[in-house]
């Protein structure tokens, strides 16, 4: 089969490409497999029943069980449930905007191949433009998402050691390069994979610097605010006319309803649906059927508020008492878990590489994700990112201390054998 340029592209091998597939055959071949490497979210059960609960009042009324399975939405997704998000942003956080500043998703994978290449890569005049990223790591999903090389750049950070094996990356504004080749700044707030989180003054500079430039701010908050929340720290969410929020209900636990929201100005809204009728025909029906009541009463918060953030918070300290005491005095690093699902520890001087240390853990029936795939648009030989690795903690407590104790002795395998 001769593949086009496309086909070369995207049917080829990438970071996200193996994380879904190792996940996949890992949870076929071995069902003791402990998977720290995904993204899913945890179990919690209280939240499961109150989706259980809609589902059900859904299911009675003939109406809406013909609204979920009968009918296509609209490619911008069901008006009711944008109003409803809509409504909810501006009670809450006083935003100027309506119905028409919302678009749905099939969850924020798509959105961003739809969002990115709208903006950057080959442009009419025959120039090319990139996506910056001014914090790097950053999510791996970004990196083979566009339809030109060259489409992500990125600034190296700047890093603060803290005591107890903690460490916290910041963005080096002294390093961030925007030029005329720069067709938007994007953050994931908090960070996937480090778990860190802009600051409110650190969102503002950048708004700031896009906003002289002429270019929109993106912010991916798939872990954020104002849902599902799951922040450890004080942090404000932030959206206008010049920045693009997206948003998911992933991690509130509908992985697999695959629905993300889009918030912007009107005219890139009008965009992304008309490339969306292309790309995806219509949005699914189940996440904004499930979803709606919640944002329309403003169970939302609650259900956050009383759940969804203290689970993460709790397990996140958890792992990290765990990892200290497993790994005693190796030369590690934790990044500061300020939020999200994950954990991203820095084994400075590491004998082997992330990859192969991946290949180690997965014989041992340990799942995570090497760190080298998360430095997308940063092409220089720096060894930081062969020592760096995601950990998932989403996973009941004792099968993520299992985890935990087989991560330590591989590591202490590793320094020992140099």
């Amino acid at each position: 089969m001769k593949l086009s340029a496309f086909g070369e592209k995207f049917a080829g091998e990438s970071g996200i490409v193996e994380l879904m597939d190792d996940l996949g055959t890992a949870l076929n071949e071995n069902p003791d497999m402990i998977f720290m490497g995904g993204g899913n979210p945890g179990r919690l059960p209280e939240v499961e029943a109150i989706f259980q609960k809609r589902l059900e009042q859904v299911m009675a009324d003939s109406s809406q069980r013909h609204s979920l399975f009968g009918i296509y939405q609209s490619p911008q997704g069901d008006v009711e449930f944008r109003t409803q998000i809509a409504e909810f942003l501006k009670k809450q956080f006083g935003w100027k905007l309506s119905a028409n500043n919302i678009a749905i998703s099939n969850g924020s994978q798509s959105a961003f191949f739809v969002l990115y290449n709208m903006l950057a890569g080959a442009m009419p005049d025959g120039s090319h433009r990139s996506i910056h990223l001014p914090l790097a790591p950053e999510y791996l999903g970004y990196g083979d998402i566009g339809l030109t090389e060259n489409f992500f750049t990125a600034t190296r950070p700047s890093i603060e050691l803290f005591d107890n094996h903690l460490f916290k990356y910041h963005i080096d504004f002294s390093q961030l390069s925007i030029n005329e080749q720069t067709a938007a700044l994007c953050v994931s707030r908090p960070t996937n994979p480090t778990g860190n989180v802009l600051t409110d003054d650190e969102i503002a500079h950048l708004d700031e610097l896009a906003q002289k430039k002429g270019i929109p701010l993106i912010i991916d908050g798939a872990y954020g605010l104002p849902f599902p929340n799951i922040l450890f720290n004080d942090a404000k969410p932030h959206w206008n006319e010049n920045t693009i929020l997206a948003l998911s209900l992933s991690k509130l636990g509908l992985p697999g309803a695959r629905t993300g929201i889009v918030v912007a100005n009107e005219e890139i809204i009008q965009a992304y649906t008309s490339a969306n009728t292309i790309v995806s025909l219509a949005c699914g029906n189940l996440g904004p059927a499930l979803a709606k009541e919640l944002f329309k009463t403003g169970e939302i918060l609650t259900l956050t508020r009383d759940y969804v953030t203290p689970f993460y918070r709790e397990r996140s300290q958890q792992t990290v008492r765990w990892f200290q005491k497993q790994l005693g005095d190796l030369p590690y690093h934790i990044h500061k878990p300020e939020g999200a699902i994950f954990l991203w520890l820095w084994f400075e001087g590491l004998p082997i590489s992330s990859q192969a240390l991946y290949e180690r853990l997965k014989k041992r029936g340990v799942l995570i994700v090497p760190g080298q795939n998360f430095f997308v648009g940063m092409d220089d030989d720096w060894t930081h990112k062969n020592e760096c690795i995601r950990v998932s903690y989403a996973q009941d407590e004792d099968t993520v201390q299992r985890g935990v104790k087989i991560i330590s002795e591989e590591v202490a395998k590793a320094y020992e054998e140099a």
